[in-house]
């Protein structure tokens, strides 16, 4: 069944904050395999403008995906999560998250489509500082798979 196309530009109430610290930073940049200095040492990171030691362009996606989550989890949109995988995922910063920051998202229903019978969910999460200041806005799709036909003679 179809998303329901009423959806599209319902955003859902901010959530709690996230405090952003250097050991997660630290932890995320080794995962991805980033030696960028300015990830994990604070002098580094100063010489280049920065109050601390600032998270590789990816990491804001933990909490982005997170708080997309109260739209994944919305009964009444309606979304069947054992077929969804991950589309695309794109970020444009207006600062880089750093540490200390505590971040808040909203996330809001960009568009819903449907293709060869998937349904397509475009979600925004706008990501605010403590001080209300814009720091990065995440677009994730989704695709939740067709269902497949059921089995002749099952």
């Amino acid at each position: 069944m179809a998303l329901d196309q009423s959806f599209v530009g319902r955003s859902y109430p901010p959530t709690d904050p996230y405090e952003v610290g250097r050991e997660k930073i630290r932890e995320f940049a080794e995962a991805v395999g980033d030696a960028n200095p300015a990830y994990i040492d604070t002098e580094a990171a100063k010489a280049l403008g920065h109050p601390d030691v600032i998270a590789p362009p990816t990491f804001v996606f933990a909490i982005t995906f997170k708080a997309a989550g109260q739209v994944i989890e919305d009964p009444q949109l309606g979304l069947d999560y054992s077929r969804v995988v991950h589309g695309d995922q794109k970020f444009a910063y207006t600062r880089p998250v750093r540490a200390g920051d505590r971040l808040t998202v909203t996330s809001t229903i960009e568009a819903i489509k449907s293709m060869a019978g998937n349904d397509i969910l475009d979600i925004r999460g706008e990501v605010h500082d403590e001080a209300g200041e814009h720091v990065v806005t995440a677009w994730t799709k989704l695709v939740a798979r067709a269902a497949e036909p059921a089995a002749e003679g099952a």
